[in-house]
């Protein structure tokens, strides 16, 4: 099954239900499909579903990760607070380890990021309680 049958494929959220959308404005997703989708090749696992804030896109630049620019030349038109965006696992427990966690809409969060994340940690950043 190559990425795109991978991502068009039932994937469920971290509640054991189809995984909703997270984003079409700006359109997000790994696949860029507005979804939390992912497959063989999203070896950075965008599967939580993170609401932008300040402090978070502050600390992803100051990690080497500029989300908040715009790059017109890969159809990245840049992020801003209140955005929602489909980051890497690994970066989202970063940045809740560092004091800057961004917000999450955990229906739009790939049950995969329980692999590295429990559900007891995602809980009291949800947003969709």
């Amino acid at each position: 099954m190559d990425g795109e049958d991978y991502a068009r494929s039932p994937q469920k959220n971290v509640f054991g239900d189809p995984l909703i959308g997270c984003s079409v404005a700006p359109m997000t997703g790994f696949y860029r499909d507005g979804c939390c989708h992912t497959g063989p090749e999203d070896r950075g696992l965008h599967t939580v579903c993170a609401r932008m804030d300040d402090a978070f896109l502050a600390f992803s630049k100051a990690q080497g990760n500029d989300l908040s620019t715009p790059r017109p030349e890969f159809g990245f038109p840049g992020l801003k607070a209140g955005d929602f965006w489909c980051l890497c696992a690994g970066r989202w427990d970063e940045a809740r380890q560092a004091g800057f966690a961004p917000q999450l809409k955990l229906a739009a969060t790939n049950q995969v990021t329980l692999a590295l994340i429990p559900l007891s940690v995602l809980e009291p950043y949800a947003v969709d309680k």
